[in-house]
Protein backbone atom coordinates (compact mmCIF):
# COMPACT_ATOMS: atom_id res chain seq x y z
CA UNK A 1 0.00 0.00 0.00
CA UNK A 2 1.37 3.13 -1.40
CA UNK A 3 -0.09 6.14 0.88
CA UNK A 4 0.46 7.32 4.11
CA UNK A 5 -2.54 5.12 5.97
CA UNK A 6 -1.05 1.81 5.00
CA UNK A 7 0.30 1.24 8.39
CA UNK A 8 -2.98 1.72 9.99
CA UNK A 9 -4.73 -0.76 7.66
CA UNK A 10 -1.83 -3.43 8.14
CA UNK A 11 -2.50 -3.05 11.87
CA UNK A 12 -6.51 -3.71 11.08
CA UNK A 13 -5.80 -6.51 9.17
CA UNK A 14 -3.07 -8.34 11.83
CA UNK A 15 -6.60 -7.74 14.03
CA UNK A 16 -5.54 -4.81 15.94
CA UNK A 17 -7.97 -1.96 16.61
CA UNK A 18 -7.41 1.31 15.17
CA UNK A 19 -7.02 4.30 17.17
CA UNK A 20 -9.82 7.60 17.48
CA UNK A 21 -7.21 9.59 15.68
CA UNK A 22 -6.42 6.58 13.76
CA UNK A 23 -10.12 6.37 12.74
CA UNK A 24 -10.37 10.10 12.29
CA UNK A 25 -7.37 9.94 9.60
CA UNK A 26 -9.18 6.81 7.33
CA UNK A 27 -12.23 9.38 7.60
CA UNK A 28 -10.79 12.19 6.26
CA UNK A 29 -8.19 11.27 3.21
CA UNK A 30 -9.74 11.98 -0.57
CA UNK A 31 -7.47 10.50 -1.40
CA UNK A 32 -8.41 8.09 -4.11
CA UNK A 33 -5.58 5.53 -3.84
CA UNK A 34 -6.38 5.25 -0.20
CA UNK A 35 -9.90 5.00 -0.31
CA UNK A 36 -9.69 2.41 -2.69
CA UNK A 37 -7.55 0.72 0.34
CA UNK A 38 -9.66 1.33 2.87
CA UNK A 39 -12.39 -0.60 0.85
CA UNK A 40 -10.22 -3.08 0.30
CA UNK A 41 -9.06 -3.45 3.96
CA UNK A 42 -12.81 -3.27 4.75
CA UNK A 43 -13.89 -6.33 2.66
CA UNK A 44 -11.45 -8.31 3.30
CA UNK A 45 -12.16 -7.56 7.14
CA UNK A 46 -15.78 -8.37 6.60
CA UNK A 47 -14.79 -11.94 5.36
CA UNK A 48 -12.62 -12.44 7.85
CA UNK A 49 -15.27 -11.50 11.13
CA UNK A 50 -18.66 -12.24 9.31
CA UNK A 51 -17.72 -14.60 6.13
CA UNK A 52 -19.42 -14.37 2.76
CA UNK A 53 -22.46 -15.38 3.01
CA UNK A 54 -24.81 -12.30 2.88
CA UNK A 55 -27.61 -12.64 5.22
CA UNK A 56 -30.89 -11.74 5.37
CA UNK A 57 -34.02 -11.57 7.47
CA UNK A 58 -37.93 -11.63 6.54
CA UNK A 59 -39.51 -9.28 8.94
CA UNK A 60 -42.17 -6.46 9.01
CA UNK A 61 -42.08 -3.21 10.08
CA UNK A 62 -45.04 -2.22 11.91
CA UNK A 63 -45.12 1.95 12.78
CA UNK A 64 -48.41 2.11 15.39
CA UNK A 65 -48.65 5.16 15.57
CA UNK A 66 -46.65 8.97 14.38
CA UNK A 67 -48.57 10.98 16.82
CA UNK A 68 -45.25 12.35 18.65
CA UNK A 69 -44.20 14.86 21.99
CA UNK A 70 -40.61 15.33 20.46
CA UNK A 71 -39.77 17.24 17.09
CA UNK A 72 -36.68 16.39 16.13
CA UNK A 73 -35.12 18.39 13.44
CA UNK A 74 -34.52 15.80 10.64
CA UNK A 75 -38.31 14.15 10.82
CA UNK A 76 -40.66 14.05 8.41
CA UNK A 77 -43.06 10.96 10.60
CA UNK A 78 -44.09 12.74 12.96
CA UNK A 79 -47.41 14.51 13.84
CA UNK A 80 -49.45 16.03 16.52
CA UNK A 81 -52.91 15.19 17.14
CA UNK A 82 -55.40 16.09 15.08
CA UNK A 83 -52.85 17.02 12.40
CA UNK A 84 -53.23 16.17 8.85
CA UNK A 85 -51.63 13.10 8.52
CA UNK A 86 -51.31 11.92 12.17
CA UNK A 87 -52.23 8.05 12.23
CA UNK A 88 -52.89 5.84 15.30
CA UNK A 89 -53.21 1.94 14.78
CA UNK A 90 -56.04 0.23 16.03
CA UNK A 91 -55.42 -3.16 18.23
CA UNK A 92 -57.70 -5.07 15.09
CA UNK A 93 -55.33 -3.55 12.46
CA UNK A 94 -51.84 -4.24 13.77
CA UNK A 95 -52.74 -7.89 14.40
CA UNK A 96 -54.07 -8.09 10.51
CA UNK A 97 -50.59 -6.67 9.62
CA UNK A 98 -49.04 -9.15 12.31
CA UNK A 99 -51.18 -11.97 10.73
CA UNK A 100 -50.34 -11.20 7.23
CA UNK A 101 -46.85 -11.08 8.51
CA UNK A 102 -47.11 -14.52 9.45
CA UNK A 103 -48.57 -16.17 6.35
CA UNK A 104 -45.75 -14.17 4.17
CA UNK A 105 -43.33 -15.96 6.60
CA UNK A 106 -41.84 -13.37 8.67
CA UNK A 107 -39.88 -14.63 11.59
CA UNK A 108 -39.72 -10.94 13.13
CA UNK A 109 -42.05 -7.74 13.70
CA UNK A 110 -39.94 -4.78 13.96
CA UNK A 111 -42.41 -2.28 16.61
CA UNK A 112 -41.65 1.12 17.02
CA UNK A 113 -43.41 4.80 17.08
CA UNK A 114 -44.28 8.14 18.17
CA UNK A 115 -44.32 9.37 21.43
CA UNK A 116 -48.13 9.81 22.21
CA UNK A 117 -48.85 11.14 25.61
CA UNK A 118 -52.50 9.87 25.24
CA UNK A 119 -51.43 6.29 24.41
CA UNK A 120 -51.99 4.74 27.76
CA UNK A 121 -54.23 1.94 29.28
CA UNK A 122 -55.76 2.43 32.63
CA UNK A 123 -53.69 5.68 32.77
CA UNK A 124 -50.31 3.77 32.53
CA UNK A 125 -48.10 3.99 29.51
CA UNK A 126 -45.90 0.72 30.27
CA UNK A 127 -49.33 -1.14 30.61
CA UNK A 128 -50.84 0.51 26.62
CA UNK A 129 -46.69 -0.70 25.55
CA UNK A 130 -47.44 -4.09 27.14
CA UNK A 131 -50.77 -4.25 25.31
CA UNK A 132 -48.85 -3.90 22.25
CA UNK A 133 -47.03 -6.56 22.75
CA UNK A 134 -49.33 -9.05 23.77
CA UNK A 135 -51.73 -8.49 20.99
CA UNK A 136 -48.79 -9.68 19.03
CA UNK A 137 -47.27 -12.20 20.84
CA UNK A 138 -50.69 -14.28 22.01
CA UNK A 139 -51.50 -14.88 19.16
CA UNK A 140 -47.97 -15.59 17.15
CA UNK A 141 -45.86 -16.72 20.08
CA UNK A 142 -43.12 -17.48 17.57
CA UNK A 143 -42.44 -14.30 16.24
CA UNK A 144 -39.99 -12.21 17.76
CA UNK A 145 -40.76 -9.02 18.87
CA UNK A 146 -37.86 -6.52 17.88
CA UNK A 147 -39.10 -3.62 19.54
CA UNK A 148 -39.03 -0.32 21.31
CA UNK A 149 -36.20 1.90 20.93
CA UNK A 150 -33.80 3.80 24.10
CA UNK A 151 -36.03 6.70 23.56
CA UNK A 152 -39.23 4.80 23.63
CA UNK A 153 -37.64 3.16 27.13
CA UNK A 154 -37.02 6.29 28.74
CA UNK A 155 -40.53 7.87 27.92
CA UNK A 156 -42.63 4.98 29.39
CA UNK A 157 -40.40 5.18 32.33
CA UNK A 158 -40.92 9.25 32.58
CA UNK A 159 -44.51 8.47 32.02
CA UNK A 160 -45.47 6.23 34.90
CA UNK A 161 -42.48 6.75 36.92
CA UNK A 162 -40.57 3.69 37.02
CA UNK A 163 -37.32 3.00 36.55
CA UNK A 164 -35.07 1.88 33.04
CA UNK A 165 -34.24 -1.59 34.58
CA UNK A 166 -38.97 -1.91 35.72
CA UNK A 167 -39.73 -1.01 32.32
CA UNK A 168 -37.04 -3.55 30.16
CA UNK A 169 -37.93 -6.39 32.59
CA UNK A 170 -41.76 -5.50 31.82
CA UNK A 171 -41.17 -5.61 28.18
CA UNK A 172 -38.96 -8.50 28.32
CA UNK A 173 -41.45 -10.49 30.08
CA UNK A 174 -44.27 -9.54 28.06
CA UNK A 175 -42.52 -11.10 25.09
CA UNK A 176 -40.24 -8.17 23.88
CA UNK A 177 -37.05 -10.21 22.68
CA UNK A 178 -34.50 -7.40 21.39
CA UNK A 179 -34.08 -3.63 21.43
CA UNK A 180 -33.96 -1.67 18.20
CA UNK A 181 -30.40 0.75 18.94
CA UNK A 182 -32.44 3.69 16.89
CA UNK A 183 -32.49 7.20 18.67
CA UNK A 184 -29.44 7.25 18.50
CA UNK A 185 -28.48 9.93 15.90
CA UNK A 186 -24.68 10.45 16.44
CA UNK A 187 -23.66 10.11 20.41
CA UNK A 188 -22.33 13.58 20.76
CA UNK A 189 -24.45 16.26 22.63
CA UNK A 190 -23.48 19.15 20.44
CA UNK A 191 -25.17 17.40 17.67
CA UNK A 192 -28.18 16.05 19.47
CA UNK A 193 -29.16 19.91 20.84
CA UNK A 194 -29.68 20.52 17.12
CA UNK A 195 -31.07 17.28 15.55
CA UNK A 196 -32.85 16.49 18.95
CA UNK A 197 -32.54 19.03 21.67
CA UNK A 198 -36.08 17.16 23.29
CA UNK A 199 -34.45 13.79 23.01
CA UNK A 200 -32.34 11.64 25.63
CA UNK A 201 -28.93 12.77 25.44
CA UNK A 202 -25.75 10.59 24.57
CA UNK A 203 -25.11 9.31 28.29
CA UNK A 204 -28.81 8.25 28.96
CA UNK A 205 -29.18 6.16 25.65
CA UNK A 206 -25.77 4.43 26.09
CA UNK A 207 -26.87 3.60 30.04
CA UNK A 208 -30.50 2.03 28.44
CA UNK A 209 -28.53 0.02 26.12
CA UNK A 210 -26.10 -1.22 28.49
CA UNK A 211 -29.02 -1.99 31.04
CA UNK A 212 -31.05 -4.30 28.55
CA UNK A 213 -27.55 -6.38 27.78
CA UNK A 214 -27.34 -6.47 32.05
CA UNK A 215 -30.76 -7.71 31.75
CA UNK A 216 -30.23 -9.95 29.57
CA UNK A 217 -31.89 -8.31 25.96
CA UNK A 218 -29.66 -7.59 22.57
CA UNK A 219 -30.05 -4.71 21.27
CA UNK A 220 -28.95 -3.32 17.56
CA UNK A 221 -26.64 0.06 16.73
CA UNK A 222 -26.97 2.74 14.77
CA UNK A 223 -25.63 5.97 13.49
CA UNK A 224 -27.97 8.41 11.68
CA UNK A 225 -25.01 10.21 9.17
CA UNK A 226 -24.88 12.92 6.73
CA UNK A 227 -25.89 15.92 8.01
CA UNK A 228 -24.41 18.35 10.26
CA UNK A 229 -21.91 15.95 12.15
CA UNK A 230 -17.99 16.35 11.79
CA UNK A 231 -15.92 12.99 10.61
CA UNK A 232 -14.67 14.24 14.48
CA UNK A 233 -18.05 13.60 15.72
CA UNK A 234 -19.11 10.09 13.84
CA UNK A 235 -15.63 8.50 14.99
CA UNK A 236 -16.81 9.59 18.89
CA UNK A 237 -19.84 7.56 18.06
CA UNK A 238 -17.94 4.64 16.82
CA UNK A 239 -15.68 4.55 19.82
CA UNK A 240 -18.65 4.76 22.40
CA UNK A 241 -20.25 1.58 20.21
CA UNK A 242 -17.10 -0.03 20.70
CA UNK A 243 -16.57 0.83 24.11
CA UNK A 244 -20.06 -0.39 24.91
CA UNK A 245 -19.64 -3.90 23.51
CA UNK A 246 -16.46 -4.21 25.03
CA UNK A 247 -17.83 -3.54 28.00
CA UNK A 248 -20.57 -5.80 27.84
CA UNK A 249 -18.09 -8.59 27.05
CA UNK A 250 -15.58 -7.87 29.70
CA UNK A 251 -18.12 -8.15 32.25
CA UNK A 252 -20.17 -10.89 30.55
CA UNK A 253 -23.45 -9.50 30.55
CA UNK A 254 -25.95 -12.19 28.82
CA UNK A 255 -26.65 -9.56 25.40
CA UNK A 256 -24.48 -7.74 23.35
CA UNK A 257 -24.83 -5.34 20.27
CA UNK A 258 -25.85 -7.67 17.64
CA UNK A 259 -25.23 -5.44 14.55
CA UNK A 260 -24.24 -1.76 13.17
CA UNK A 261 -26.65 0.01 10.85
CA UNK A 262 -25.84 3.70 9.17
CA UNK A 263 -28.86 5.36 8.19
CA UNK A 264 -27.65 8.23 5.45
CA UNK A 265 -29.92 11.51 6.25
CA UNK A 266 -32.63 12.36 3.82
CA UNK A 267 -33.76 15.37 3.99
CA UNK A 268 -36.27 15.84 0.83
CA UNK A 269 -39.29 15.88 2.77
CA UNK A 270 -37.42 17.20 6.44
CA UNK A 271 -38.21 20.15 8.40
CA UNK A 272 -36.76 23.10 5.62
CA UNK A 273 -34.70 24.43 8.81
CA UNK A 274 -31.98 21.40 8.37
CA UNK A 275 -32.67 20.31 4.81
CA UNK A 276 -31.41 24.01 4.20
CA UNK A 277 -28.26 23.87 6.69
CA UNK A 278 -27.19 20.41 5.19
CA UNK A 279 -28.21 21.49 1.68
CA UNK A 280 -29.36 18.50 -0.22
CA UNK A 281 -32.36 15.95 -0.28
CA UNK A 282 -30.45 12.61 -0.40
CA UNK A 283 -27.73 10.91 0.89
CA UNK A 284 -24.13 10.88 -1.01
CA UNK A 285 -23.55 7.38 -1.77
CA UNK A 286 -19.43 7.45 -1.89
CA UNK A 287 -19.75 9.54 1.39
CA UNK A 288 -21.71 6.58 3.21
CA UNK A 289 -19.70 4.05 1.37
CA UNK A 290 -16.23 5.45 2.67
CA UNK A 291 -18.10 5.27 6.39
CA UNK A 292 -19.42 2.09 5.99
CA UNK A 293 -15.92 1.03 4.91
CA UNK A 294 -14.51 2.83 8.21
CA UNK A 295 -17.15 1.36 10.53
CA UNK A 296 -16.08 -2.01 9.89
CA UNK A 297 -12.30 -1.34 10.51
CA UNK A 298 -13.32 0.73 13.65
CA UNK A 299 -15.79 -2.07 15.01
CA UNK A 300 -15.67 -5.31 13.07
CA UNK A 301 -13.70 -6.72 15.68
CA UNK A 302 -16.54 -6.63 17.86
CA UNK A 303 -19.56 -5.94 16.07
CA UNK A 304 -19.10 -8.31 13.66
CA UNK A 305 -22.45 -8.24 11.68
CA UNK A 306 -22.65 -4.71 9.33
CA UNK A 307 -25.96 -3.54 7.37
CA UNK A 308 -27.01 -1.01 4.81
CA UNK A 309 -30.33 0.72 4.62
CA UNK A 310 -31.67 -0.50 1.19
CA UNK A 311 -34.70 1.79 2.05
CA UNK A 312 -32.56 4.99 2.53
CA UNK A 313 -29.75 3.71 -0.29
CA UNK A 314 -31.96 1.73 -2.87
CA UNK A 315 -31.13 -1.52 -3.34
CA UNK A 316 -28.14 -1.08 -6.04
CA UNK A 317 -26.64 1.70 -2.97
CA UNK A 318 -26.85 -1.31 -0.30
CA UNK A 319 -25.45 -4.09 -3.18
CA UNK A 320 -22.23 -1.81 -2.96
CA UNK A 321 -22.18 -1.32 0.43
CA UNK A 322 -21.79 -5.20 0.85
CA UNK A 323 -18.50 -4.76 -1.14
CA UNK A 324 -17.50 -2.17 1.35
CA UNK A 325 -17.68 -4.04 4.55
CA UNK A 326 -21.24 -5.36 5.32
CA UNK A 327 -21.82 -8.54 5.34
CA UNK A 328 -26.28 -8.67 6.01
CA UNK A 329 -29.05 -7.01 3.21
CA UNK A 330 -31.42 -5.91 5.96
CA UNK A 331 -34.94 -7.33 5.70
CA UNK A 332 -38.14 -7.09 3.96
CA UNK A 333 -39.76 -4.50 5.83
CA UNK A 334 -42.78 -4.95 3.97
CA UNK A 335 -44.21 -1.70 4.88
CA UNK A 336 -41.63 0.96 5.71
CA UNK A 337 -42.97 4.77 6.65
CA UNK A 338 -40.21 6.61 8.42
CA UNK A 339 -37.54 7.26 5.46
CA UNK A 340 -40.53 7.21 3.08
CA UNK A 341 -41.79 9.84 4.55
CA UNK A 342 -39.01 11.36 4.92
CA UNK A 343 -38.60 11.62 0.76
CA UNK A 344 -36.51 8.55 0.71
CA UNK A 345 -36.25 6.43 -2.88
CA UNK A 346 -36.02 2.78 -2.16
CA UNK A 347 -39.18 1.65 -1.47
CA UNK A 348 -40.90 0.26 1.06
CA UNK A 349 -40.95 -3.73 1.03
CA UNK A 350 -38.31 -6.16 -0.66
CA UNK A 351 -39.32 -9.81 -1.08
CA UNK A 352 -37.48 -12.76 -0.81
CA UNK A 353 -36.70 -12.55 -4.51
CA UNK A 354 -35.40 -9.12 -4.56
CA UNK A 355 -32.66 -9.71 -1.75
CA UNK A 356 -31.47 -13.12 -2.62
CA UNK A 357 -31.33 -11.64 -6.32
CA UNK A 358 -29.32 -8.65 -5.00
CA UNK A 359 -26.54 -11.09 -3.32
CA UNK A 360 -26.62 -13.60 -6.24
CA UNK A 361 -25.49 -10.33 -8.48
CA UNK A 362 -22.22 -9.60 -6.38
CA UNK A 363 -21.52 -13.68 -6.65
CA UNK A 364 -21.95 -13.80 -2.73
CA UNK A 365 -24.21 -17.26 -0.96
CA UNK A 366 -27.08 -16.30 0.90
CA UNK A 367 -28.71 -17.54 3.88
CA UNK A 368 -31.94 -16.25 5.83
CA UNK A 369 -31.16 -15.72 9.70
CA UNK A 370 -33.38 -14.85 12.93
CA UNK A 371 -33.03 -11.07 14.59
CA UNK A 372 -30.13 -13.05 16.57
CA UNK A 373 -28.17 -13.72 13.44
CA UNK A 374 -28.94 -17.64 13.63
CA UNK A 375 -29.67 -19.36 11.12
CA UNK A 376 -33.34 -19.89 9.13
CA UNK A 377 -34.43 -23.03 7.05
CA UNK A 378 -36.30 -21.14 4.53
CA UNK A 379 -37.76 -24.04 3.69
CA UNK A 380 -39.84 -23.17 7.03
CA UNK A 381 -40.09 -19.65 5.95
CA UNK A 382 -42.14 -17.98 3.02
CA UNK A 383 -41.53 -19.01 -0.74
CA UNK A 384 -39.08 -16.55 -2.33
CA UNK A 385 -41.40 -15.62 -4.61
CA UNK A 386 -43.85 -14.06 -2.14
CA UNK A 387 -44.18 -10.55 -1.55
CA UNK A 388 -46.82 -7.85 -0.64
CA UNK A 389 -50.12 -6.72 -1.42
CA UNK A 390 -50.67 -3.49 -2.97
CA UNK A 391 -52.12 -2.07 -0.28
CA UNK A 392 -49.98 -2.92 1.85
CA UNK A 393 -47.36 -0.77 0.19
CA UNK A 394 -49.44 2.61 1.09
CA UNK A 395 -47.75 4.94 3.54
CA UNK A 396 -50.49 5.44 5.93
CA UNK A 397 -52.32 2.29 7.68
CA UNK A 398 -55.59 1.51 5.88
CA UNK A 399 -57.38 0.73 9.38
CA UNK A 400 -56.60 3.33 11.93
CA UNK A 401 -58.18 5.26 14.98
CA UNK A 402 -58.34 7.92 16.65
CA UNK A 403 -57.44 6.67 20.34
CA UNK A 404 -57.05 3.10 21.23
CA UNK A 405 -59.02 3.78 24.33
CA UNK A 406 -62.05 3.20 21.88
CA UNK A 407 -60.55 -0.20 20.46
CA UNK A 408 -58.18 -1.69 23.28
Amino acid sequence: MSHPLAPILNRALDGGDVTPDEGLALLCTADPVAIAAIQATADTLRQRQAGDTVTYVVNRNLNFTNICEQHCSFCAFRRDDGEDGAFWVDWGAMAEKAADAVTQGATEICMQGGLNPAAKVNGSSLQYYIQLIRNIKDPWPQLHLHAFSPQEIQFIAREDGRSYAEVITALQAAGVGSLPGTAAEVLDDAVRRVLCPEKIDSETWLEIVGLAHQLGLSTTSTMLCGHIETPAQQITHFEQLRQLQQQAIAQAKPARITEFILLPFVGEAAPKPLRRRVGRDQPVLRDVLHLTAVSRIYLGNWIPNHQPSWVKLGLSGAIDALQWGCNDIGGTLMEEHITTMAGAKGGTCMTVNDLQGAIASINRPHQQRDTLYRPVDAGLSAAPGIGVSASMGNSVPARQSRSHKRTA
